[in-house]
């Protein structure tokens, strides 16, 4: 990704551009969404099949998306989930009447937004149900299935779930056959050296001598172990044993296969690999069914493959066999959808809880601080991005820096159009910064800045005892989202010690020195997560490789809380002390 001079901050619009322009035959735009939907319109009375993820993983998730395969797909900015806004939204436009199944990998950003999305269209009427994609052997023991990622497995998913639909199956059938094909997935990968996130020039991981890195992430997160390098006949039983070891007890040998390379690894590599998978699979019993040795879940430029096996029944090997035509998986004839009527995408997909509410004066210049507020936030991360893409590199993808500030500009920008009182304006700030930034920083600075608008209102100026409800009931909503407790390594590790801090302060202290003094105890907490293990989030299954260096979520939210204070004392000492009054 450093090799054309691309504008990092488009990247996903301009991909879809192309994406759709140049396969307009299987796809087209999802209208008002950041996503593409299967082109002729939708099929009414058919169950919706809707993907999505990240960009940075061609043909995952957009290549995808074609007759007898999945109907939609939601994309993110690279390596980060589509916001909860942009899921719904593409979500509602391909919704033909009979339900919707979510199926995506099972990452912490994905989950919040594509789980909230589903809350929403459920409030619409739509039955929506939700598949999560967790074959990676490699991300937590066979014991807790439940905490896998998703990565090239999904394509087994996603084949076999929109086929059984493409039969004219009904919600809960779908819903079986998805579970069903994920609980036979399973993949191990390897890479030979890390992938560069566009506009940087160092990659987010090196690998030290001739080693490679095993159990690798698609999101440019390193291997679990370092590993000697190794010939293509040692390297295809390494992927292929820890596989057969969790073979279920009803298979009889037969699999659907797939090789996957990551991004940079040739096609000739592949081949040369699969030439030693194949017997090594013959060996041990193992029946591949109709095998594919290609791209499918990339992860950018990464040079490394992943090996997936996926068992089957009868069942499932008629839907890994059935019909699909796609941008990047083609088989048999499509005409297997001929019996659905097609019709125009849904469109008028606007959120309805978004009007103006009646606001006070005093609220409204509460208002004007929030404003500078935000401006403040947005500046110190953006003085601090490249810093914080470095934290988040070690056991992430790198981008926790830029996505900050892509959520902060949006609701800057948001806020400053955005007429009414203090609720109003973080409420509109929140689900800004939710849309843009994308991944569970996203959908949790959202929550977070929504829980505080709805305690603070649009009516009066909140004193001090208001600023402390609010920020402890914030704290309450961000640690049930995001399902952590203090001491698993997340955000929620500065958030709660500001809480208790503040909660303490704000009463014998103006609340600018309050929240001055509460800030402090939050960088200080932030700083100490450098020795916890993550037990949540996309880097708990490299919880080793993390200790030493303090979570970003919880560096940025410290950085943010500081840049408050700093204008939360500003208004104090301009006007007499009412540190939010404009």
């Amino acid at each position: 990704m450093t090799r054309m001079r691309l504008d990092s901050t488009r990247i996903r619009e301009d991909l879809i551009s192309g994406l759709v322009a140049a396969y307009g035959r299987y796809l087209e735009q999802v209208p008002g969404a950041s996503g593409v939907m299967r082109a002729g319109g939708i099929c009414a009375g058919k169950v919706s099949i809707v993907i999505g993820g990240g960009s940075g993983h061609y043909p995952a998730f957009g290549g995808l998306v074609g007759d007898g395969l999945a109907d939609a797909a939601a994309m993110g900015d690279i390596f980060a989930s589509p916001s909860a806004e942009q899921v719904y939204r593409v979500a509602r436009a391909v919704e033909g009447g009979a339900g919707v199944l979510l199926t995506y990998g099972n990452y912490s950003g994905d989950c919040l937004n594509f789980g909230i999305a589903q809350e929403r269209l459920r409030l619409d009427g739509v039955d929506c149900r939700t598949v999560l994609v967790t074959d990676d052997v490699a991300s937590s023991p066979r014991e807790q299935p439940e905490r896998r990622r998703g990565i090239a497995g999904g394509v087994c998913v996603f084949k076999m779930a929109g086929a059984v639909a493409a039969e004219g199956a009904g919600l809960e059938e779908v819903e079986r056959v998805a579970m069903k094909a994920n609980s036979a997935a399973r993949t191990l990968g390897v890479a030979f050296a890390g992938c560069t996130l566009p506009g940087q020039k160092q990659p987010l991981f090196e690998i030290a001598g001739d080693n490679y890195e095993l159990g690798l992430g698609i999101h440019g997160e390193p291997g679990v172990k370092t590993v000697s390098s190794m010939g293509t006949e040692e390297l295809a039983e390494t992927l292929v044993m820890p596989l057969v070891d969790e073979a279920p007890s009803w298979g009889d040998g037969r699999a659907a296969a797939v090789l996957n390379g990551l991004g940079s690894t040739s096609y000739e590599e592949l081949f040369v690999l699969w030439s030693k998978v194949a017997p090594v699979l013959e060996e041990v019993g193992v029946i591949p069914v109709l095998p594919e040795v290609g791209e499918f879940v990339t992860s950018l430029d990464m040079a490394g493959c992943s090996l997936t096996l996926c068992w089957l029944d009868d069942e499932l090997e008629r839907l890994w066999r059935a019909p699909a035509g796609t941008p990047a998986f083609r088989r048999g004839d499509v005409t297997i959808l001929s019996s659905f009527a097609r019709r125009a995408a849904n469109v008028g997909t606007e959120r309805s809880d978004l009007a103006q509410v009646i606001s006070g004066p005093e609220s409204e210049q509460g208002a004007a601080t929030a404003r500078m507020a935000l401006e403040a936030m947005l500046q110190t991360v953006q003085d601090n991005e490249e810093s914080l893409g470095r934290l988040d590199a070690v056991a992430g993808d790198g981008d926790h820096g830029s996505g900050m500030v892509r959520g902060l500009g949006a609701a800057v920008a948001v806020a400053k159009e955005t007429k009414g009182g203090l609720g109003t304006v973080l409420r509109a700030a929140g689900r800004a910064f939710a849309d843009q930034a994308g991944g569970a920083s996203g959908a949790l600075w959202g929550l977070l800045l929504e829980a505080v608008a709805d305690d603070l209102g649009d009516i009066t100026l909140p004193d001090s005892a208001g600023i402390v409800r609010a920020v402890r009931r914030a704290t309450e909503v961000l640690a049930r989202a995001g399902g952590a407790k203090v001491g698993d390594k997340s955000m929620l590790d500065a958030l709660a010690p500001f809480a208790e801090e503040l909660r303490g302060g704000a009463g014998p202290l103006p609340l600018a020195e309050a929240w001055r003094r509460a800030a402090g105890v939050a960088s200080a907490a932030a700083q100490s997560t450098a020795g916890l293990m993550p037990r949540v989030g996309r880097a708990r299954p490299l919880g080793e490789r993390s200790l030493g260096t303090p979570d970003p979520g919880a560096v940025s939210l410290a950085l943010c809380l500081e840049a408050v204070g700093r204008v939360l004392a500003v208004r104090a000492g301009g006007d007499g002390g009412s540190e939010l009054r404009g």
